[in-house]
């Protein structure tokens, strides 16, 4: 027995460890630089993860599971109902009666018209009224995390660009609160992720921190200008628009906050691939002016970008 038992153990220790998902690949592409997941990524991918899947299936997938989870319950007790023939008082032995039985069972409607008349059908109704008890409250439980999640409305501009900002080039991009409240102490997170090649040559994803002007955001409301400083401590510093385009970079921005209306933590993030960071150009002005005096936003041109000569 000890030598099988040690045969078995070289056994698990020779064989490779096979990993529990093959399908998800991660890739980078050439024409922006951006990271995607093949076979991965998708709500459908949490298959193995039955509470994270109920989360993010959309709602049309949530209820339809529900609903084949309550026809196939019923039906499975309706054919346990019918192994003891004249086991429902009242039924006439069809399938369709012992399934509405069990439909009035699992909800706790109870009509009366058929009943439970021996032991058996009695133990099947009672482990029937204690699934009960215990799916209602998993699904209500499930329905109110899926409306109790927060959501946040912030839209980011199209582009990043790099252009002088008082006399100090700045990588700068437009944020803004698409909902009519306020975020307080919003926090904004900007990274660069590039590929380099350590001293050993070994290929390597870094990701560096930026340093912005500001921050935090006490009360953010309309647009922000989220701007990094691209100076000597900066990781862009020296870059060439050239260069930047075949860097294989990124710019990840998080932004965090608490949402006023229902007092909970909000996060969001966006990713500037390539493509989407221009140099030499600035942001168009959103802030505008009425006759009145007074001031508005024209988020017509939120995405609007202005070419400036390098040189000038």
């Amino acid at each position: 027995m000890n030598r099988l038992l040690r045969w078995r153990s070289r056994w698990k220790l020779m064989m490779p460890r096979r990993p529990k998902s093959t399908n998800t690949k991660v890739r980078i592409r050439n024409q922006d630089g951006r990271l995607q997941f093949q076979g991965g990524d998708h709500w459908r991918d949490y298959l193995r993860d039955p509470y994270h899947l109920m989360l993010t299936i959309p709602w049309p997938g949530f209820v339809g599971l529900v609903a084949v989870a309550y026809i196939v319950v019923n039906a499975l007790f309706a054919c346990l109902y019918l192994l003891q023939p004249g086991s429902l008082k009242g039924s006439d032995g069809s399938f369709a009666e012992a399934f509405f039985f069990s439909v009035q069972t699992l909800a706790s409607i109870g009509y009366g018209a058929i009943y439970p008349q021996t032991t058996y059908a009695g133990i099947l109704m009672t482990i029937e009224a204690i699934l009960s008890l215990l799916a209602i409250a998993v699904i209500t439980g499930l329905a109110f995390a899926r409306f109790a999640k927060p959501t946040a409305r912030i839209m980011f501009s199209r582009y990043a660009v790099v252009a002088p900002y008082n006399g100090m080039p700045t990588l700068m991009f437009r944020a803004a609160n698409q909902r009519q409240n306020l975020i307080l102490e919003a926090q904004a997170k900007v990274y660069l992720a590039r590929d380099e090649i350590t001293q050993e040559g070994v290929p390597f994803r870094r990701i560096y921190d930026l340093n912005l002007v500001r921050e935090v955001n006490p009360r953010f409301s309309l647009t922000w200008n989220v701007m990094h400083p691209i100076d000597r401590t900066s990781p862009l510093y020296g870059l060439t628009a050239e260069q930047w385009e075949t860097s294989f970079s990124q710019i990840l921005v998080t932004l965090m906050g608490l949402d006023e209306t229902v007092a909970y933590d909000i996060h969001v993030r966006h990713v500037y691939g390539l493509m989407d960071v221009l140099w030499n150009h600035r942001l168009a002005n959103v802030m505008q002016w009425t006759e009145s005096g007074d001031r508005y936003i024209e988020y017509a041109k939120f995405d609007a970008v202005e070419p400036i000569d390098p040189k000038a």
